[in-house]
């Protein structure tokens, strides 16, 4: 790919516009994708979220002030979405945004495109118990293995604080995905 600013004049021009577009969805669709899913986490939801994040990134376009990297910008515009998706449902069903998390996660294994194991599930209900920040945060390091600078201008959290959030989090997987596995053991 040619230089992150000359394709960004390509996404400008609108000679260029539509065929930059379509490199851009081919680059990052997939990304950002899984990005959205993890925090919404049914694949019908993702869907819709995605497509809403690629009509909000083509519209903004122009009003992009190449402050941070295409790439974080996109994750933002998708997080929002996500949290605008999220918001929405907390409204409709009237439940907290844990709660509607909570919802999805019970029918993630009815989920067609769930291929997970039994440990993969266990560490969605792990974080599913994680208040919102910390589940967010270590998603976007551990699963879209994003730097905690981006992560910093995604969020507007400092960097310090984000690592911080991010390695006890990881000490919680690990003591409860031990102590899941002890309880496994001790049945057997």
């Amino acid at each position: 790919m040619t230089g992150e600013g000359e394709f960004i004049r390509d996404l400008l021009d609108n000679k260029e516009k539509d065929k930059a577009f379509k490199k851009l969805l081919d680059l990052y669709q997939e990304r950002l994708y899984w990005h959205i899913r993890k925090l919404v986490v049914t694949h019908e939801n993702a869907d819709d979220v995605l497509q809403n994040t690629f009509l909000r990134i083509y519209k903004s376009l122009p009003n992009f002030q190449q402050k941070s990297s295409l790439h974080t910008w996109m994750y933002r515009i998708a997080y929002n979405e996500s949290l605008r998706f999220l918001e929405e449902n907390k409204k409709k069903y009237h439940s907290s945004l844990d709660d509607v998390s909570n919802k999805y996660l019970n029918n993630l294994v009815d989920d067609a495109f769930f291929e997970g194991d039994e440990i993969q599930l266990k560490l969605q209900r792990i974080l599913s118990e994680l208040p919102e920040k910390e589940r967010q945060i270590f998603q976007m390091k551990y699963y879209d293995d994003l730097k905690f600078r981006e992560i910093s201008a995604i969020l507007g959290i400092k960097e310090g604080t984000l690592k911080s959030s991010y390695y006890n989090t990881v000490k919680h997987i690990e003591k409860n995905m031990l102590a899941v596995e002890l309880l496994s053991n001790n049945k057997v």
